[in-house]
């Protein structure tokens, strides 16, 4: 039996399924917007690179810079 401390198995798998699914939601908006100059790029390399951190940085900064 593996030692997973306070968390048990489905804690460990919700954490872990919204680790990956965040990220795949931000690059899916991010390739259908429209930005100015090479903003999409950046934040396609921010997000891929960065993971949680670019993700979250995205959603509260990047969604504002789409074009409407």
């Amino acid at each position: 039996m593996m030692f997973t401390g306070f968390m048990g198995p489905f804690a460990i798998l919700a954490i872990a399924l919204f680790a990956l699914l965040l990220p795949i939601i931000a690059l899916i908006d991010i390739l259908r917007s429209d930005f100015k100059g090479n903003d999409k790029i950046i934040w396609v390399l921010l997000v891929i690179f960065m993971n949680l951190l670019g993700t979250l940085l995205y959603f509260i900064i990047g969604s504002r810079q789409k074009i409407k």
